[in-house]
């Protein structure tokens, strides 16, 4: 493996993970949307500092979207306030506007300058390996590689420091208001740092992928667990292993890095909305065939228990009577029968069943919740 695909990787890798620690607090707090906002409306900032420094590795880029994003929410915020418009319909309205703004600056004014919409919609992560940092002369690795992971560090050291408030103002934002935390200056905050996430990843992989990046791994991890610090974790997993897969599928396919890597999210997302432990289709689907059987299963013992020690319960309890009483079909009946036997509920004697100790228990039980 040369050094350049190395370099590719690790790019990636790192950009992935930046992005998906501030998209699980994006998707636990159902602002999924704000992402695509948020990856748009900081174009207008970074013309605009560009032309202030005339410079594309200017760190005043990073603040001028970071300061566009937070515009962005403001004017979300407002706009949502107002009751005129819903909240999607007021992001739809700020951030095609301002994107539009920056394509029109873009257009007019910095035809000749590598920022382009091409790599403002797709970026080039082919590219990141040829722009270099060079300190005092030495080349020290691609410039991408140390905005990002500087970028990483701050907002990992952001939701470090103030984690429980993020918690807790993400769960439950009035019982934070009521303990003082202030979730709307952490509002705020957090947004800042997903407007300097998008910007710093902005040049490398492009906004289509920041979003896919933000949002995908976040999603993915969400169906693997309920707690929010496996969540962040699973998140930055997932990104990674999305990039790099990404990565080599671009590769074998000769196609485009970051579409290959949007790909592989989606298909990650896929696979594990079919077979998550927890939330996955399939175990989902199991659960409900479980919940069908137990149901059923209960609506027998107290059938039978209804009608234990009773003149009629030499009918009641035969199991050919169980389709008419119950209205089940003859394949179901026996299901049933077969799985309270197998959980020691009952027994069968002869043509008719009985309720062991077990059976009577749960079904007196079942009558208490009933």
């Amino acid at each position: 493996m040369s050094q350049f695909q190395l370099e590719i990787q690790l790019v990636a890798s790192v950009v992935a993970a930046v992005c998906a620690l501030p998209g699980a607090f994006l998707i636990l707090r159902k602002m999924a949307m704000m992402s695509d906002a948020i990856s748009h409306a900081i174009l207008p900032g970074i013309v605009i500092a560009f032309f202030l420094t005339e410079s594309l590795s200017s760190p005043l880029l990073i603040m001028g979207g970071a300061l566009t994003g937070l515009l962005t929410v403001a004017l979300v915020e407002w706009l949502r306030k107002t009751n005129l418009v819903r909240e999607d319909a007021a992001i739809g309205l700020v951030f095609s506007t301002l994107f539009a703004i920056g394509i029109i600056m873009i257009a007019q004014f910095a035809r000749d300058v590598h920022l382009d919409t091409d790599a403002v919609l797709l970026g080039e992560l082919a590219f990141v390996p040829f722009d270099r940092l060079i300190i005092a002369g030495r080349d020290i690795g691609p410039q991408a590689l140390y905005s990002s992971g500087s970028v990483g560090l701050l907002c990992a050291g952001f939701i470090t420091l103030f984690y429980k408030e993020l918690k807790l103002s993400t769960f439950d934002s009035a019982l934070a208001t009521t303990l003082g935390f202030i979730p709307g200056v952490l509002h705020y905050l957090l947004m800042g740092f997903v407007s300097m996430t998008a910007v710093a990843a902005f040049d490398a992989v492009g906004s289509v992928l920041v979003i896919a990046l933000m949002i995908g791994p976040p999603a993915s991890a969400y169906l693997l667990t309920n707690r929010l610090s496996r969540m962040l974790i699973y998140s930055v997993l997932l990104a990674i292993i999305a990039a790099i897969t990404g990565y080599w599928l671009a590769y074998l396919l000769n196609a485009s890095i970051a579409g290959c890597m949007a790909v592989m999210v989606g298909v990650q997302f896929g696979i594990l909305f079919c077979i998550a432990p927890q939330q996955g289709l399939l175990s989902t689907r199991a659960r409900q065939r479980n919940q069908r059987w137990q149901f059923a299963i209960k609506m027998l013992v107290i059938h039978l228990m209804q009608h234990e020690n009773t003149p009629e319960a030499v009918q009641e309890c035969r199991i050919d009577h169980l389709q008419d009483h119950l209205e089940w079909e003859e394949a179901f009946a026996e299901g049933v029968i077969s799985r309270a036997a197998s959980q020691k509920l009952l027994r069968t004697v002869g043509e008719t069943l009985e309720l062991t100790p077990s059976g009577r228990q749960l079904a007196q039980e079942a009558i208490v919740h009933i």
